[in-house]
């Protein structure tokens, strides 16, 4: 979906107001490295600065018409004096970054102005970084780089020195959920969703991803099993959560709904029933936050905070879950 300069405005004021000074006062970076999560607009943000640099009829000397031949081109991903570099694979190749450099010491197809955008500007090779860096290093006045990356500290020190950092803020979780429900999501699923995802269309497509659905079930089933004896939860474990949770991102993202059920348990305590995720088990979560303190429930999110990062560390997941359970059943701060 293509964003108008106002949606973008809504999302990333601190970003937009940046770059329409820049565009004002004629004022451009040769190189721009444009870091935040995933979802928070940076590659939209790249396409309409694009736009506002190559626009033909541009309104108020620095929004883009999206009328014109090249706005319209840049849209649809064929103007040739725009290039975009991916990794190829899983990095950015130092034949790749050779090749851009090869393409603009020629003269720009249209005009004098030629643009290149690296997504995932960390996965480059040692080698690709090096050769971007003598690239930066001596700009020309007529290009521009957008590098875009959700992992700054993996960005070279000397390239970052070398690029205007822009750094793009997550949207609230409140704000992600009133958009959405806004663009037509139910508004039952809307705020669970808003809390796992900062990306649009990653927030659709777990609305309608059937795996997703099963996996909000299975977490509060197994919640439910530990108030039974420790023997009943391990057996759940067995029978469902290490069928449908497979891959390690799988893993995570079943930690991150066990941690929202939690939240919702605390919340419902402090009298914060409106910030609650699992609508439709409110009635069950009600009765279930009365058997429990507040204590216990914050240790029990500690030893869940843990066991993502144990996973991150690449400790065996199964044996991770197995441990965590009995954990979360003694009500213990240390998985």
């Amino acid at each position: 979906m293509i964003k108008t300069w106002e949606q973008l405005e809504q999302e990333q004021p601190i970003v937009l107001r940046m770059v329409r000074n820049s565009l004002k006062k004629d004022r451009l970076a040769h190189a721009y490295l444009f870091e935040g999560m995933r979802g928070t607009g940076k590659k939209e943000v790249s396409q309409i600065l694009t736009k506002s640099i190559l626009c033909t009829r541009l309104i108020d000397s620095y929004k883009p018409c999206e009328e014109c031949s090249n706005c319209k081109r840049i849209n649809n991903s064929n103007h040739p004096d725009v290039h975009i570099v991916e990794p190829d694979g899983l990095s950015i190749k130092k034949n790749q970054i050779q090749s851009l450099q090869e393409e603009f010491s020629k003269t720009g197809v249209e005009s004098k102005q030629k643009i290149y955008v690296i997504v995932h500007a960390d996965k480059m090779t040692t080698n690709a970084a090096n050769s971007l860096l003598k690239f930066l290093e001596e700009p020309h006045a007529e290009t521009t780089a957008i590098l875009l990356t959700e992992q700054i500290h993996q960005i070279l020190p000397t390239i970052l020195s070398r690029c205007q950092v822009l750094s793009f803020t997550p949207l609230s979780p409140i704000k992600m959920q009133e958009q959405l429900i806004a663009n037509g999501m139910k508004a039952s699923g809307a705020p669970l969703i808003a809390q796992i995802t900062n990306d649009y269309d990653e927030a659709f497509r777990l609305s309608s991803d059937e795996w997703f659905v099963q996996a909000q079930k299975i977490v509060v089933k197994l919640y439910m099993t530990l108030k039974g004896n420790p023997l009943e939860a391990l057996v759940a474990l067995q029978r469902e959560w290490f069928v449908h949770f497979k891959e390690k991102d799988q893993y995570d993202r079943g930690l991150d709904l066990l941690l929202l059920l939690f939240k919702d348990l605390l919340y419902i305590q402090l009298g914060k029933q409106e910030q609650i995720v699992y609508i439709n088990d409110r009635q069950q979560l009600e009765e279930l936050a009365l058997k429990s303190s507040s204590q216990m429930l914050t240790e029990q999110m500690t030893s869940i905070f843990e066991a993502k990062r144990k996973l991150q560390g690449n400790m065996n997941p199964q044996l991770l879950m197995e441990q965590l359970v009995l954990k979360l059943q003694e009500g213990s701060s240390v998985v």
